[in-house]
């Protein structure tokens, strides 16, 4: 597995769509849109469309516009001749000409200054940069791939982003999803870090079922970049080692996962996670909020799916002498549940993902199924 790879690690449906659509991209001289969280592997996605690409004898050549002080931005994306300012020595080249032939990635491209997106469309509808200081246009044949964790609809309804560079960098679009969404990757990303931050001559370290139930149930704000570094750091302190969240320490783990924490040293946090399926380990998940039981299934199949519902109603009506359609209760309690916690959140979908337990994907497809309204 090549180092640009980590953030590919996984069989979640999202993650095998950008597998399946990264070949048939890379084909194209197009300008990408890279969208996503921080931390979900947008650079990762754009090396490996240039390593896909026939432009992959060329530089991969990637940039920070939100990183690169306003006054400087210009240089660094077109160069400079000498003399063109105070400071300016000698001649410099700019990244644009550096991936020539390559690609460029334009990250965070939502942070360019308005005065620089008026030159990048320029130079995406022209294919030359003016560097500052000269008077003479160089062209370049560059590849285009830029990313952002903004909303560039957004910002061009605040008048921060140009509309028109926003539809020149959007011709094939892509999505990083965040972790939280395909938590089911979780224990095979644990494998996969443990092997990567092992210190030398060390075995990787391992986790006990109810440590990887608290990472998998976790939502991952920081995404797989926190994650590496969270392994990194348990990797450093206990090399070789199975951890045990019921013996780790608290002040080692994010406080989001302290909830977890209390459950495990009270012996009440479990090793199956009826939401995303499967053992610990992830198996297949069912991708819904609760489990149906099918119309053919007995009922002995999905026991805890029905005890589960049990606890979470509180109001389960008593059973009448002729019986009532079990899938069709679930539904009517599943409902109600989604319609509270929407309440709660001011319709606010990821916020409901959040105290639901379930993906978001999921939930706009049950908030869609039932008739009920999400932000």
């Amino acid at each position: 597995m090549s180092r640009n790879s980590i953030n590919f690690v996984g069989e979640s449906d999202a993650i095998r769509a950008i597998r399946d659509l990264l070949p048939v991209v890379a084909v194209s001289s197009s300008t990408v849109l890279i969208t996503g969280e921080s931390g979900t592997g947008k650079e990762i996605v754009a090396r490996s469309l240039h390593d896909l690409s026939h432009r992959t004898g060329g530089n991969f050549v990637p940039i920070n516009c939100a990183a690169i002080p306003k006054d400087l931005i210009e240089s660094e994306l077109f160069g400079h001749r000498k003399g063109a300012f105070t400071g300016a020595v000698t001649d410099r080249v700019g990244r644009f000409e550096l991936a020539h032939n390559g690609s460029i990635f334009l990250d965070e491209i939502g942070d360019l200054p308005l005065e620089l997106q008026v030159k990048l469309l320029r130079v995406l509808q022209e294919r030359v940069i003016d560097p500052v200081g000269s008077t003479k246009p160089v062209p370049i044949d560059v590849r285009v791939i830029a990313a952002t964790h903004r909303d560039l609809e957004a910002e061009i309804a605040a008048g921060r982003f140009r509309e028109d560079l926003y539809y020149r960098l959007n011709v094939l679009p892509l999505n990083t999803p965040p972790l939280r969404e395909r938590a089911t990757d979780v224990p095979l990303l644990l494998q996969y870090f443990a092997k990567h931050h092992a210190q030398p001559g060390e075995k990787p370290i391992t986790f006990a079922p109810d440590f990887t139930y608290a990472l998998q149930s976790y939502p991952w704000p920081g995404n797989v970049r926190e994650l590496s570094n969270l392994i990194d750091r348990f990797s450093t302190l206990f090399s070789g080692q199975c951890l045990e969240l019921k013996n780790f320490s608290k002040t080692l783990l994010p406080k989001g996962m302290l909830g977890y924490k209390a459950l495990a040293d009270s012996g009440e946090l479990p090793t199956l996670d009826p939401m995303l399926g499967g053992d610990w380990m992830g198996g297949p998940s069912s991708g819904g909020l609760f489990d149906e039981v099918a119309e053919d299934e007995p009922a002995q199949d999905a026991p805890n799916s029905v005890e589960q519902m049990t606890f979470m109603s509180q109001a389960l009506p008593v059973l009448p002498p002729e019986g009532l359609s079990l899938k069709h209760r679930l539904a009517e309690i599943e409902r109600d549940l989604i319609a509270q916690a929407l309440s709660r959140t001011n319709g606010n979908v990821s916020q409901t993902a959040r105290i639901l337990n379930v993906q978001r994907t999921t939930l706009i497809e049950k908030i869609q199924k039932f008739g009920l309204r999400g932000d």
